[in-house]
């Protein structure tokens, strides 16, 4: 007989222990992946990288990263979360530290192609890792929490890089050379503290006690046992059909997210007639801070409806139209729809990312997933090269704008058919229905 009692009592334990320590990890990822947008205007000015360049290594990271996905989530999956998380921790944050010393264009997109590599890993990684500690009516709210990690990565970050770009000259140094070496330092030590605190499994953590350990494993195994998983392996995993269209889902909205995340410093700046500076910086919190407000909320709803694909789909389907209205030149309007756009990119991503959960278990759903988020994540390379490829093909900023609203509607529909297919059907209807047929089954 489950305890449901203590098994809430381990997850609210684990939320407590694991979920700051995720998010953290998020946080300075996602910061020093995308600090480049703050130093885009000075950087490329100190270093005369080009446009072009500059677009090319924005996106080129996600090729290492999408390389190395599959094999960083193998290796995990041997290893143990502990052990691995913090070495990505700690060599992405010494390859981060390392752009203050790039001087040309080789140097830049080698760096970007390594900072991929080191980072490979560490999303497909939580995905996997909190399929341990909660679930799945849970795990909505849980990814929605790892996912601050975004917002919050923009609303301090993008104060913090302002103000250590405005150290322009400070010791002889640029104010790009302070912010990447300090944020890229700052995420080593981080991942050496972070080993102290993870724990690989339940039967490891010496915050539960044995009752709670059991209960977890028994409400884990009762929630399994309701589940039809597919009967893949780590390599298996990688020609499932429905992991693939998983990862057309992830690509798509991926080109959506990060064709906004490279240029919204930029174009912060040029709504507001100055440079990227500190101004800039508080101003591009703004968004950042509705998009926490976002993570917070809607992927709890989704756990209380049950709502996966229906709920994902609109969501973003809200960012295309943040982006058309983001084309304005009034600053107040184009400040606003920049909020929806941000908080719905990113709000989107934790309830999609339940659903591979829902048919992959074991090495298959290690591999399975990091297929997902590696392919997705060449959406990362396309984005910035896309919006480019509009901006430069018909001469309009805008026209950058309303190709990534289109990527952003093409995500919603693509979302809207995981309901048919199984796969982001509403949670709650498909439980009872899964128990109704067990108990038909046992009589």
């Amino acid at each position: 007989m489950v305890d449901f009692k203590l098994a809430n009592e381990a997850m609210r334990k684990a939320r407590n222990k694991i979920v700051p320590c995720a998010v953290l990890m998020y946080v300075m990822c996602f910061l020093d992946r995308s600090n480049i947008g703050f130093a885009k205007q000075a950087f490329q000015l100190d270093t005369g990288i080009s446009d072009a360049a500059f677009a090319l290594g924005a996106g080129i990271f996600f090729l290492g990263y999408a390389a190395f996905e599959v094999p960083s989530n193998i290796i995990m999956h041997r290893v143990g979360a502990k052990f691995w998380l913090t070495r990505i921790m700690v060599t992405w944050g010494l390859i981060a530290a390392g752009f203050a010393l790039v001087t040309t264009e080789t140097e830049f997109l080698v760096l970007r192609v390594l900072l991929g590599i080191a980072e490979a890993g560490l999303l497909p990684a939580i995905v996997y890792y909190f399929t341990y500690w909660f679930t799945e009516e849970h795990r909505s709210s849980m990814m929605g929490l790892f996912w601050l990690g975004v917002p919050l990565a923009f609303v301090f970050g993008s104060p913090i890089s302002g103000l250590l770009l405005d150290l322009h000259g400070f010791l002889g140094f640029n104010g790009w050379q302070w912010m990447f070496a300090v944020e890229g330092l700052l995420a080593a030590a981080v991942g050496i503290v972070i080993y102290e605190r993870l724990c690989d499994k339940p039967d490891d953590a010496a915050w539960l006690t044995d009752e709670e350990k059991a209960a977890l494993k028994d409400v884990l195994a009762e929630e399994a046992s309701h589940k039809k998983f597919e009967k893949v392996g780590a390599l298996s995993a990688l020609t499932n059909p429905k992991v693939w269209y998983m990862c057309l889902i992830s690509f798509v909205v991926q080109i959506a997210n990060n064709g906004f995340n490279f240029y919204f410093p930029t174009q912060v700046a040029n709504l507001l007639g100055m440079k990227v500076g500190t101004t800039v910086g508080f101003v591009s919190a703004i968004p950042w801070i509705c998009c926490a407000i976002a993570m917070v909320y809607l992927p709890r709803l989704s756990d209380k409806t049950g709502s996966r694909g229906i709920m994902a789909g609109w969501i973003i389907f809200i960012s295309g139209i943040g982006y058309i209205v983001s084309a304005t030149t009034i600053p107040a309007l184009g400040i606003t729809a920049m909020c929806f756009v941000a908080a719905c990119n990113v709000a989107c991503q934790p309830i999609y990312w339940t659903m591979p959960g829902r048919f992959l278990t074991g090495a298959g759903a290690a591999s399975g997933i990091a297929l997902i988020n590696s392919l997705g994540n060449l959406g990362g390379f396309v984005a910035p090269n896309l919006r480019v490829w509009a901006e430069t093909t018909f001469a309009s900023t805008t026209a950058g704008l309303y190709t990534m609203a289109g990527m952003a509607f093409l995500s919603a529909i693509l979302l809207w058919l995981t309901v048919p297919m199984g796969l982001g059907n509403n949670l709650l209807k498909k439980l009872q229905k899964d128990k109704q047929k067990k108990l038909v089954n046992t009589d």
